[in-house]
């Protein structure tokens, strides 16, 4: 994989952003060349998957424009719109699952197949979504092609997020002055680009082999392994996916374009609709705006707002994988949003501490669910959790050096100070030039071991 080599910040990168900038005279051939970079970036991964993207950018484009023009039938064109991307989705995604779901059932022969997931299509199908969502509302109003190609197919944010606004995009990318090289937002972007990789290199795959371990054996784990796994997976998933977000970030900063925040140190909410405002921040807007807020939101009622936190949980759930595991994670929040709206109605107030005890409790347990391979394999790492250990269990994964990594990892995702205010806060100096060097060296010379990122599969 791409992320897994030298290429991507030793060559893809700096020929993108040379070129970029060498057209910057010229600012409409600028955009077309960071356009087919995203979108040869994209085939390099895998080629079959090019004609789908490029399909889905001409196929939404073309009804935006029909949206923003049409005086009748909007709505139609709509549901078309919105229907046709998730029918994609849903083919490439659920496919297998449905018909595994529909065997089980009712025990017919239904045949087995094997759909290879299109890279980033979560991704580029909810922003497309969105995109049209927002013609309809009269949000919207977007001529270029070439613009809205980049929109959707900008390399940093193509395979795993932040899930981006048209509106909040495209000005940047239309503005001329965003294609000539800004110092500040060179040295800021890589700075963006040293803490991701560090947080994927040094930390994410730190902890991989801890978690594991313990899910790998789920049924045979004892108590204390089954802690020390899924504390390690809790941090792994968070210094996974805000370090991919960190890079992408930092490489949109390069191009002087910035892309939204999708963390903000999320481990330390106080409760869990704190934790849904820094927990991929993007995903969460997309979910409140385009679905919590289309069903009915909280506006009709305590029932139906409980109704309506249910669905668009457990769809947010089925959005990350096509498994009874996330549709279980995405109702445990669910349930656990409609528990914490009625225990505010009572006028009780825990103390900060015990707030935040609880919700990251909640959410490491929610998580055994995203992580595991089943649900029987959930519920057996919840036993040994509880205390219930098998007769024989296995304690290999909680090793003094195990525990040491989650520890200093724990440390660095509560410290306060996370890489949105350290970027805010940077200035080029020497020191911060030699660290950032340091970093990038050290992770450089790591890059061979590295494994994928985890968001990559969703």
């Amino acid at each position: 994989m791409l992320f897994n080599s030298y290429e991507y910040l030793c060559f893809f990168l700096p020929l993108a952003l040379a070129g970029y900038f060498a057209l910057a005279r010229r600012p409409a051939l600028a955009t077309l060349w960071l356009t087919a970079a995203s979108l040869a970036f994209y085939a390099w991964w895998r080629p079959a998957d090019l004609p789908l993207i490029v399909a889905s950018i001409l196929g939404n484009f073309t009804l935006g424009r029909a949206l923003q023009t049409a005086r009748a039938g909007r709505g139609a064109l709509l549901a078309v719109g919105v229907g046709a991307n998730l029918a994609a989705l849903a083919f490439f995604k659920y496919t297998g699952f449905i018909l595994a779901s529909v065997a089980a059932a009712t025990g017919a022969a239904l045949p087995a197949v094997d759909i290879v997931l299109p890279l980033g299509i979560s991704f580029f199908t909810f922003t497309q979504i969105a995109y049209l969502v927002d013609c309809r509302r009269g949000r919207v109003r977007e001529a270029s092609l070439a613009n809205y190609a980049l929109f959707v197919s900008f390399f940093p944010h193509l395979l795993a997020g932040p899930i981006l606004h048209h509106a909040e995009m495209m000005p940047q990318f239309a503005s001329p002055t965003n294609k000539r090289p800004h110092a500040g937002n060179l040295a800021a972007g890589v700075y963006l680009l040293a803490i991701g990789l560090a947080k994927k290199v040094l930390v994410a795959d730190s902890l991989a082999p801890i978690a594991d371990a313990g899910f790998a054996h789920a049924g045979a784990v004892t108590t204390a392994g089954a802690w020390l796994a899924v504390v390690a997976y809790t941090l792994q998933l968070y210094f996974d996916f805000s370090g991919y977000t960190d890079m992408a970030l930092g490489a949109a900063r390069l191009f002087n374009i910035r892309m939204p925040i999708n963390f903000a140190s999320p481990y330390r909410a106080t409760d869990l609709s704190d934790f849904w405002r820094r927990w991929h921040i993007t995903l969460s807007r997309f979910l409140r705006e385009y679905l919590y807020i289309p069903l009915g939101g909280n506006r009709r009622g305590v029932a139906r707002t409980a109704a309506n936190l249910l669905v668009t949980f457990v769809l947010g759930g089925l959005w990350h994988g096509a498994a009874w595991t996330f549709v279980a994670w995405g109702a445990l929040h669910g349930a656990g949003l409609v528990t914490l709206r009625a225990w505010r109605r009572t006028g009780l107030r825990l103390p900060s501490f015990a707030g935040w005890a609880l919700t990251l409790l909640f959410v490491m347990v929610g998580w055994v669910f995203f992580r595991a391979a089943s649900l029987a394999d959930a519920a057996a790492l919840l036993r040994a959790m509880a205390g219930a250990a098998p007769a024989a269990p296995s304690g290999a994964v909680a090793g003094p050096a195990e525990i040491a990594i989650v520890a200093v990892a724990a440390l660095i995702a509560l410290w306060p100070r996370n890489s949105n205010a350290m970027v805010d806060g940077f200035t080029p100096r020497p020191r911060n030039a030699f660290a950032v060097a340091a970093s990038l060296v050290v992770c450089l010379l790591h890059l061979g071991r590295v494994t994928p990122f985890l968001y990559f599969n969703f």
